[in-house]
This record gives structure tokens, sequence and C-alpha cells, in this order.
């Protein structure tokens, strides 16, 4: 899943993260920029959940007809599959987003080769809109990674962070 989402998003937790470290300079913005990023691609992984929404690209075998659920979830658009370049005949695919947000795409038929299907993905489409314990949970482990940059030996990230994003974790059986 993630980390590559729009600036804004991050630009925000990173205001926030200089807010609950108490930095009122600029010094470290971009060490703690990447350390923002790298709090909300931990979070999308733990939960696994797409944070910000955004287009994502998903390549499909086209040597397995039937449905194949696309990698990041909530879902919210699936565009037309495309192989090699070109668009599939509205006939030979299907596309559905189910209930849980997941999204599927159904080749009706064995196509040559990969196809492509961009969608788009995210739980809020900026970081305002995010559930405010996984915002919490981003700035509170993007903090203790600033806090703890220069040990040799990796502290564990804070219990209340996991606390924070756990009813948001969503759990797939393969």
């Amino acid at each position: 899943m993630m980390a590559d989402t729009d600036e804004a998003g991050p630009a925000e937790a990173l205001v926030q993260a200089k807010a609950y470290l108490r930095i009122e300079d600029a010094a470290e913005d971009g060490l703690l920029a990447g350390l923002v990023g790298s709090a909300l691609a931990l979070c999308e992984r733990f939960t696994g959940v797409a944070l910000l929404a955004r287009e994502q690209e998903a390549r499909l075998d086209g040597a397995e007809p039937g449905w194949q659920r696309l990698p990041a979830t909530p879902v919210a658009a699936i565009a037309a599959p495309r192989l090699g370049g070109q668009a599939l005949a509205a006939a030979d695919y299907a596309t559905d987003i189910d209930a849980a947000g997941d999204g599927w795409v159904r080749l009706r038929s064995a196509q040559p080769g990969v196809v492509t299907v961009r969608f788009t993905a995210g739980l809020a489409s900026g970081w305002p809109g995010l559930p405010a314990p996984l915002r919490q949970g981003v700035v509170r482990l993007a903090a203790h990674l600033h806090a703890h940059r220069d040990e040799a030996e990796a502290a564990a990230p804070p219990a209340a962070v996991a606390a924070l994003w756990r009813p948001w974790r969503r759990m797939r059986l393969r």
C-alpha cells in the first residue's frame, strides 16, 4: 500500500508533529517530513487501509479469469482495465466495490499477459478527514521516531500508537 500520498496530507501532519514536539523553526522540517511519511506508511501497513485517497495501479494476472481483489482498500473508483495500453472491451471484464470497500475486477476470459487496473483508494480525501485516533497515532509515532533517531538500538514504538490504530485494523485471510 502506501505512503506516496499527496503533499497536503503530509504537510498538515508535519505541522501537527512540530506542534506536538514543540519545534518552532524549520531547521528539521526535511527530517520530520520523512518521519511523518514513514509513520503514515506504518499506519497503512498496520491497519491494512489506505489512509489518504490517491490513484493507484494494480497488475493482475491476465491468465486467471474470474474475480481478483485489488490490493488497497477502501476503493472509491475503478477505471477500465488495460492490456498493453489498450482498454479492455466492456464485455471482457466487470468491476465491483463491495460493502467492506474492497475493489474487485473480474476477467471474463483469459487475457494474454498482465492486465493493469488504475483505481482510487483511501479512507479520506485529506488529513483533516482522517479519524482523530489515526491522525494522533501518526503524529505520536513520528514524534517517537524523531526523539529516538540517534539511538543505536531502536526503541519500541509507544503502545498507545497501536491502541489508537487497532479499531481500524483490517485482517485478511489469504
